[in-house]
């Protein structure tokens, strides 16, 4: 049987991703590993905004099809930066969107992973059939602590707390309406406008407590909710949403719900489907790396498995898309698919 580019890279994106899987294989899904016991909760192991950009501009000259862009500066000043690979106008175009909360890092780690091999020739040719963008970390001043309210009541250590809101204690992923803060405003007036995109995932971690099935996940999943989303749109949605889950469930170490999420266009996941007539996933990772709660930070060993899970996301949804798979993705799935449950203790605080 002839191997689809889809297939090709799937099975090496783990490889790819160059990230240690958790042993053994069981505890990486569900019941751990968490900080109880299982690995400290400090900030020390996660790149710094500072490390961030300098990973950029080294991958930005040496990789010959990447061009890195600045799109706008937060509260405090940091540049927000676009990696981009717009190698044909005519190929459909994919937005990955990381760290819109500062304190959900791990998806940024694996765009960056993700970033890294794409330069590396290893891919499978995925470039050729898909045009690119990411966006690595939407918040930075919220992912340095550098903010204009206390993080006193922050449970990590390190030398940095890194929390939800901006600077100005804004929960960004609120703002696509009124676009009130410069985050959101350079988001939408210099990538949603400027660029012909037709899919975007927002990558988000939720609690470390939600459940299908008995079974504490390691992500959730949703498409667009409101009534206002084209149909067209909710259903090519879903079909991002299928690839995800046909490649990060199989695994053995990966176990997805269905996000538990509103209707508000404020909300990324239904505001710029509406306003762009883009297909949006939202994909919720578990655990944070900072919180003020601590049924939502999860230790250092978990990072591997998670980090693994967002460069397979990323991986898999950009071959299908490249490959044409996604236009034929079974989206019957979700008819089965469980919307997750908390269990007792977590507090709502999620997308």
């Amino acid at each position: 049987m002839k191997k689809t580019l889809k297939t090709l890279v799937v099975s090496g994106a783990l490889v790819l991703a160059g990230v240690a899987l958790p042993a053994p294989l069981a505890n990486a899904v569900g019941e751990g590993p968490n900080h109880d016991g299982n690995g400290q909760i400090t900030t020390s192991k996660l790149a710094t905004y500072d490390e961030m950009v300098d990973f950029l501009k080294k991958q930005d000259a040496s990789q010959e099809r990447m061009e890195l862009e600045v799109i706008g500066q937060t509260v405090k000043g940091r540049d927000i930066h676009l990696v981009k690979y717009l190698t044909d106008p005519s190929k459909p175009t994919i937005l990955y969107l990381t760290q819109q909360h500062g304190n959900e890092q791990l998806t940024t780690e694996g765009a960056m992973e993700f970033i890294k091999h794409l330069g590396t020739g290893k891919s499978g040719g995925i470039l050729d059939g898909v045009n690119i963008l990411i966006v690595p970390m939407l918040n930075a001043d919220g992912a340095m602590g550098d903010v204009n309210f206390p993080l006193d009541d922050y449970i990590a250590k390190g030398e940095r707390h890194l929390t939800r809101y901006n600077a100005e204690e804004v929960d960004l992923n609120r703002d696509h309406v009124a676009k009130i803060q410069p985050e959101t405003q350079a988001l939408h007036n210099n990538v949603m406008r400027k660029y012909p995109i037709d899919y975007m995932i927002d990558l988000h971690h939720q609690g470390s407590r939600s459940e299908r099935d008995g079974q504490l996940v390691s992500g959730s999943i949703l498409y667009p909710t409101t009534p206002n989303a084209d149909p067209a749109v909710v259903e090519k949605s879903k079909q991002l949403g299928a690839v995800v889950f046909n490649s990060v469930d199989p695994t053995g170490w990966g176990h997805l719900g269905k996000y538990l999420g509103g209707d508000a266009e404020t909300i990324s996941r239904n505001g710029i489907a509406v306003e762009y007539g883009i297909a949006t996933l939202l994909f919720e990772m578990r655990g944070m790396s900072d919180h003020y709660l601590d049924d939502y930070a999860l230790g250092l060993r978990s990072n591997g498995y998670l980090i693994k899970q967002t460069v397979l996301t990323l991986t898999s949804t950009a071959a299908a898309i490249a490959d044409g798979s996604i236009t034929t993705a079974d989206t019957t799935f979700w008819e089965t698919l469980a919307t997750q449950t908390s269990r007792p203790g977590e507090e709502a605080d999620g997308e």
